[in-house]
């Protein structure tokens, strides 16, 4: 009897893709906020309109909307993205020293969670393992 040979994987990672308003905001905050790498960039018109960004080993994309093309109503509305870490707590600090708006640690389901939320409204949560109480909050004095 030969051996079950399972074929490679062929979904290899999903990648969010955030429609912004302005794209040059949106950067400023991914690059220079979070620590995002600018990785790939479409210039149709000598401005980018749509890049891909990487940080460590994960990856997003943004494009900006064109004139007329932004629906109507509120952008990351109930749009929440989670980004598995070793550390969010460093995290976290990482983002306050660059003055990145970022929620003070506290622990759900058995992660500690920090959360930002970019200039259109999506909600981005950096997340680590801990054994830390439910529901405990980060003191910088611990």
């Amino acid at each position: 009897m030969l051996p079950d040979i399972k074929p490679a994987p062929n979904v290899k990672q999903a990648v969010p893709f955030f429609m912004v308003t302005d794209i040059d905001a949106s950067l400023r905050f991914y690059v220079d906020g979070l620590g995002f790498e600018l990785t790939n960039a479409w210039r149709p018109h000598g401005k980018i309109e749509w890049c891909s960004l990487r940080r460590d080993s994960v990856a997003l994309m943004l494009q900006e909307y064109r004139e007329g093309r932004r629906p109507s109503g509120p952008l990351g509305q109930g749009v929440s993205v989670c980004f598995m870490c070793a550390d969010a707590i460093a995290i976290y600090h990482e983002l306050v020293s660059r003055q990145v708006a970022a929620r003070r640690p506290f622990v759900g389901n058995g992660l500690w969670v920090t959360s930002v939320q970019d200039p259109d409204g999506y909600r981005l949560d950096f997340e680590s393992p801990t054994d830390a109480a439910e529901e405990s909050v980060y003191s910088d004095s611990r």
